[in-house]
């Protein structure tokens, strides 16, 4: 069973670490199209949106997937928006923040475009610059990854502080999984459980996980089932499968008085969705 879920969306190709002696996996989503789907049906959803006519070019965003909504991750995307690349580089280039950031992602996922991890840093840290959360993870993650930077987990922990510190669920999410790995910051158990809480009151499931997975092993806490009971339960209705897994094998352990209390608190929890 993993003990930790840490998602990734624009770094697509890093090796999964080994965090205390369990695989952590990734898959945070932005941009993109469904891992999982095929090359002929990447193609087939392409041109259904018209991607490369009449000399325009545009790219799938997933509104679904957005990142200002972690909950989302991991569902299906509902919302396309097609953009004109000429028009995006042009906003860029006039230092549009929104604008340098989704021309970053554009180039981390090559999918109009040579992928270029260089360039996508490049126009991540422009909007980074301007204090742009999600550029600010984004970039975080290249230098996680040493993908189009020199690998460098201080400078990534930095980034991710920045966005972490603006309330973005997803900066604070891989802050916390650093602190738990000591990777570019000293390791503190106490800070990795203050960034996933913050995370996860915001709807981030896997954050909800690790939490519950806390709980539930009275690690940096007190062993509370009932407390562990409800963050698995609300990253399970967030869509994460290994979080139902956990709760149902806590449950076994549990008394119906407790589980009773447990699932009282995962439905009154003001968790943004």
């Amino acid at each position: 069973m993993l003990k930790y879920q840490k998602l990734h969306s624009d770094v697509s190709r890093r090796p999964p670490p080994e965090l205390e002696a369990s695989a952590e996996t990734f898959g945070r989503t932005s941009i993109s199209l469904p891992r999982s789907t095929s090359s002929a049906r990447r193609t087939q959803l392409i041109r259904s949106v018209g991607i490369a006519t009449a000399g325009f070019l545009t790219v799938l965003f997933l509104a679904a997937c957005d990142k200002s909504s972690p909950s989302s991750v991991g569902s299906t995307p509902k919302v396309t928006q097609k953009i004109d690349l000429n028009d995006l580089r042009s906003k860029a280039e006039r230092g549009e923040a929104q604008a340098q950031k989704d021309l970053g992602t554009v180039y981390s996922k090559g999918e109009l475009v040579k992928q270029s991890y260089r360039e996508a840093a490049e126009w991540y840290r422009k909007a980074a610059e301007q204090g742009h959360a999600a550029a600010q993870h984004a970039l975080g993650e290249l230098y996680e990854a040493g993908q189009g930077v020199k690998r460098d987990e201080a400078e990534a922990a930095k980034w991710y502080r920045k966005a972490a510190e603006q309330g973005y669920a997803l900066g604070q999410y891989s802050l916390a999984v650093l602190y738990v790995t000591g990777s570019g910051v000293t390791a503190n158990e106490a800070e990795a459980l203050k960034w996933y809480r913050l995370a996860a009151e915001q709807g981030d499931n896997r954050s909800e996980y690790n939490l519950g997975m806390r709980y539930k092993e009275g690690k940096g806490v007190a062993v509370d089932p009932i407390e562990s009971f409800k963050w698995l339960t609300l990253s399970a209705s967030h869509g994460l499968a290994d979080a139902a897994k956990a709760r149902d094998e806590l449950k076994r352990t549990m008394t119906r008085e407790q589980i009773a209390k447990g699932q009282q608190l995962a439905d009154s929890a003001p968790v943004k969705k």
